[in-house]
């Protein structure tokens, strides 16, 4: 058997900070806390006194960690802390008021706390400077000062704004397509250890289409992507392991990343995973297995998934019956009630997250480019 499905193209990935944080910010100016806050008070909570208190008590809020969840007050608690000069704090102070999460939307209260925390001096508010003017984000649309704050970030250690710069020559945006450049720089963000580059020169190597391919270097690069959270290498490492078991670090490989995969949203994962159970293909054959897949597939991708399960959907279903298939239905149902986003990355839990809590990074469902922050889903 032969898998053929192709992974998704090539695209300029979102900016975000440790912490599943999205940053995008203004041109560097002077700026100063709002001394009016509009994120409602917190006098019913405990009055934390230091920094590190007010961050702790806020990430407890935000997660629903030992007291109720409350996104508003979590907001209150950033601020305060982002208000005493914490960068950090500030970074995620924006975040909340670009998606409106605890707060309302404001594009200009964000940009306020992006100013102060690239003036702290962070590498990662100078790559998201980059994102701003790459996309026209709260300032004019300006590929080449993108490009400048890109390269100055990436020579001061950010992995992303390497990233960000194989992106801009493979694509030919802001400068002359160079598929050689864009690899020199995904190899620089590699080295600096950025899942997405490592994605990104991984898929290069797999695909072979400007040299020759390189499995096993390809492989290695999709297992430390994927290892980080990265959903979209997770999907090709599975995938290339699933075509080439030989690479695999177990026979169970191929199938756990696919999985992890699958439960971030991804409905060509749930679709490699019907075609290996329905043709035993590393794993025994099965056919209530295989409907599974195939149906989280369908309820995953819609329309555009459609067109691929609908021959095996039926051919399935009339090998198991109306009664197996209605209860696998409505298991396949129940399970995507609880893994309705796309997710872009799966972050994991660490030692700051009792400053920032580990949250999953979403794919956005439009053209904006913002994500939502969002508790890592169950399993």
């Amino acid at each position: 058997m032969t898998l053929t499905l192709r992974h998704t193209s090539v695209h300029l990935y979102i900016a975000a900070a440790a912490f599943g944080v999205l940053l995008f910010a203004m041109p560097a100016a002077p700026a100063s806390p709002d001394p009016d806050p509009d994120i409602p008070s917190a006098q019913s909570t405990r009055q934390p006194q230091s920094i590190d208190e007010q961050l702790r008590l806020a990430s407890d809020y935000l997660s629903g960690r030992g007291v109720p969840q409350d996104s508003s007050i979590a907001a209150y608690w950033y601020e305060k802390a982002a208000g005493a000069g914490d960068p950090q704090a500030q970074l995620q102070t924006g975040y909340l008021y670009e998606s409106g999460i605890g707060v309302p939307r404001d594009p200009a209260r964000a940009f306020h706390w992006y100013q102060l925390a690239a003036a702290a001096g962070l590498v990662r508010a100078k790559a998201n400077l980059g994102v701003a003017y790459l996309w026209g984000t709260g300032v004019a649309k300006n590929e080449q000062m993108a490009y400048q704050l890109f390269n100055e970030a990436a020579a001061s250690g950010s992995g992303l704004a390497a990233g960000y710069l194989g992106d801009m020559y493979r694509v030919g945006v802001g400068v002359g397509r160079d598929q050689a450049a864009a690899e020199r720089w995904y190899l620089k963000g590699v080295k600096l250890h950025d899942p997405k580059s490592e994605f990104s020169m991984g898929s290069i190597l797999y695909e072979g289409k400007d040299h020759a391919p390189d499995l096993r270097t390809a492989t290695k690069l999709l297992r430390e992507s994927a290892s980080s959270g990265y959903v979209q290498a997770m999907h090709l490492l599975g995938f290339l392991l699933a075509r080439n078991p030989g690479l695999a670090k177990s026979p169970e490989e191929a199938v756990s990343w696919l999985n992890d995969s699958a439960s971030a949203g991804l409905w060509r994962s749930s679709l490699v995973l019907g075609i290996l159970a329905r043709d035993g293909n590393g794993v025994p054959a099965d056919t209530r297995a295989a409907y599974y897949h195939f149906r989280v597939a369908l309820l995953q991708g819609g329309e555009v998934a459609r067109k691929y399960v609908k021959h095996d959907l039926q051919s399935l279903s009339g090998d198991l019956g109306p009664s197996q298939t209605s209860a696998i239905d409505a298991q396949a149902q129940q399970w995507y009630q609880l893994h309705q986003a796309v997710l872009e990355f799966k972050f994991k839990e660490g030692e700051n997250e009792t400053r920032f809590p580990a949250y999953a990074l979403a794919v956005p469902a439009t053209g904006v480019h913002a994500v939502q922050l969002m508790p890592t889903p169950v399993e």
